[in-house]
């Protein structure tokens, strides 16, 4: 069996492991920031009169987003639920459904960060087998190349501890950043549903008032 072989793939499995890990740290931290600034951005414009998407700011509404989609959802169909329970239940189901992109490709970053310390691991043992059966061949002739192949079959170790690091800063800080911007969402969607009350009763004054001069008339 080529140790060395297998000590080698343990290392190119690291360097993907470390690129795919930069890779969702980099999307979901552009991904988080526009969210979240999307967020609070709704939340300040979301009064009691907004009824529809079209009365909210226009650089709010030009591109697509996470908080958008939940606020769309109910405001376009707030309207048509007669009770407040029916109106309830309609936002929660939205608001889970919306929450669940918030979560997507962290397990990636979960799972690197609990598999290169492992993989780092099994490339030094992998190394220091593939020292001793060289040293078992040729003897020790020279000390330095035994502890030459040590060092690199600890590095592995090393990386992967590395890797896991990194990747747990981000994980956690992104943990943060979910609840932060589930907070938002919370009140984007409880904003969204008080506007129906107040539309519903800024159209019983209207046409109470309609009413009052029909009958004057």
């Amino acid at each position: 069996m080529n140790m060395q072989l297998f000590h080698e793939l343990a290392f190119y499995l690291m360097y993907a492991c470390a690129a795919l890990a930069i890779f969702v740290i980099v999307e979901r931290g552009l991904f988080f920031n526009y969210t979240l600034r999307q967020a609070i951005g709704l939340e300040k414009a979301m009064t009691h009169a907004v009824q529809h998407v079209q009365e909210l700011p226009a650089e709010l509404t030009a591109r697509g987003s996470l908080p958008l989609t939940l606020v769309s959802d109910i405001l376009a169909e707030k309207h048509q639920l007669t009770t407040e329970k029916d109106l309830e239940d309609f936002s929660e189901s939205v608001y889970i459904a919306n929450r669940g992109a918030v979560q997507h490709r962290l397990w990636i970053l979960d799972t690197i960060v609990t598999a290169a310390p492992l993989l780092g691991l099994l490339g030094t043992i992998l190394g220091i087998i593939d020292t001793f059966k060289a040293l078992a061949v040729s003897g020790v002739s020279d000390p330095g190349q035994v502890s030459q192949g040590i060092g690199t079959a600890l590095y592995a170790t090393a990386l992967g501890i590395g890797i896991a690091v990194v990747g747990m800063f981000f994980f956690n800080m992104f943990q943060e950043r979910i609840e932060r911007i589930n907070d938002h969402l919370k009140v984007l969607m409880l904003r969204a549903c008080v506007g129906r009350d107040a539309g519903k009763g800024a159209r019983s004054t209207a046409a109470a008032a309609d009413a009052g001069k029909l009958h004057i008339a």
